[in-house]
């Protein structure tokens, strides 16, 4: 999926994602007091993290969160439900990387990178759930590939990133519709 993060006419940033079903959506950012895009940090993060559940993997198995909209393309007659099937399935891995890409975000905006590791495992910590399932190098490599987009987006005004196919969210089957033939007495 090729997503590009532009400034808005409002002053703050908009995602556009161009999904592999040729639907073209919108998704605005509400960061017009940060200097780094806040979505452009779920982007780094949840990429360098191999997040499918994240916010970028779960837009490009066919979620549609709510400030979104369709640019262009025709959706699947089933869209609405097939969002709320991906979206429903992945609400952890939604909440971890908004955790995770915050703290990133905020390490980057703030021009504190060194303390990235510290400040997510913190951030893991605030949730009661043992060790983080993620290395300080990891988290390293996020504040670092943020920082790139980030500078590139300061000088060019925008990114082009490719959102990896093997990182979509996995879509959950619909429930109650039976599939193939029935069988025959």
């Amino acid at each position: 999926m090729l997503v590009v993060f532009a400034h808005s006419t409002t002053g703050s940033t908009v995602a556009t994602l161009h999904r592999a079903d040729g639907v073209i959506l919108q998704l605005p950012g509400y960061d017009r007091k940060y200097r780094v895009p806040h979505d452009l940090a779920h982007f780094a993060t949840e990429r360098t993290f191999e997040m499918s559940g994240g916010v970028f993997g779960s837009i490009a198995a066919g979620a549609v969160f709510s400030n979104m909209r369709v640019l262009s393309g025709r959706p699947r007659h089933d869209a609405a439900l097939r969002s709320k099937r991906v979206l429903d399935a992945h609400k952890e891995s939604l909440s971890l990387a908004e955790v995770i890409a915050g703290m990133v975000h905020h390490a980057v905006e703030t021009g504190i990178p060194e303390q990235a590791p510290a400040l997510a495992r913190k951030a893991w910590e605030s949730r009661g759930a043992g060790d983080p399932p993620w290395t300080d190098e990891q988290v390293a490599e996020a504040v670092r590939l943020l920082s790139e987009l980030a500078a590139d987006f300061e000088a060019q005004g925008q990114v082009r990133a490719t959102w990896p196919d093997h990182l979509i969210a996995p879509t959950p089957p619909a429930r109650g519709i039976r599939r193939g033939r029935r069988g025959r007495t």
